[in-house]
């Protein structure tokens, strides 16, 4: 983690509570010297540094981070893809909106934006999983029961599913060597 004091300011931070989990999340932030790349706008890999934060807050806000910390659950990004239409430049203020759009297989996913007053600058799509202190995954089922969010697989956007099936590594079981002739 690379940001390790703003997140810690925004773990401490109070943030507004949230009813449901699918409303959309809003971070204040600005865009600060240290987040800036040699071209002098905010570096393509903060923005995902940065996207911790807004997750991070959405499950503050939902009430979801220290009930499913006492579960011994932690959430990981498996997948993730952004897209970048303007940059940030120092200084500048935007918001991160963030919100989960559905679940399937033993993914949940989240859509993210990078916003200036209502424009949209960047976004993100990622596929995230809940792991267990004690190791492995947690089962969708408990998942789906934890967040009481049911029949979402029907909300996403079809790629998707194409997209995470298309990107996924093997299993940290099996092996991976790096191969560049297939």
């Amino acid at each position: 983690m690379n940001l390790i004091w703003r997140t810690l300011l925004h773990f401490f931070l109070p943030v507004q509570s949230m009813n449901d989990p699918t409303e959309v999340y809003s971070t204040r932030l600005r865009v600060l010297p240290t987040d800036l790349d040699v071209n002098g706008h905010m570096n393509n890999g903060r923005y995902l540094s940065i996207s911790d934060i807004g997750r991070l807050e959405l499950l503050k806000a939902a009430g979801l981070w220290k009930a499913m910390r006492k579960r011994g659950w932690y959430p990981v990004v498996a997948s993730s893809t952004i897209s970048f239409r303007k940059s940030l430049k120092p200084w500048q203020r935007f918001n991160l909106e963030t919100r989960f759009i559905g679940m399937s297989g033993k993914n949940v996913f989240m859509e993210q934006r990078f916003t200036v007053e209502g424009e949209i600058y960047a976004k993100m799509f990622l596929a995230g999983r809940f792991l267990k202190d004690s190791g492995g995954h947690v089962p969708m089922d408990e998942v789906v029961a934890f967040l009481g969010i049911e029949g979402t697989e029907s909300k996403l956007p079809s790629w998707l599913n194409r997209w995470v099936e298309d990107v996924k590594l093997p299993s940290t079981r099996d092996e991976a060597p790096s191969n560049w002739n297939h």
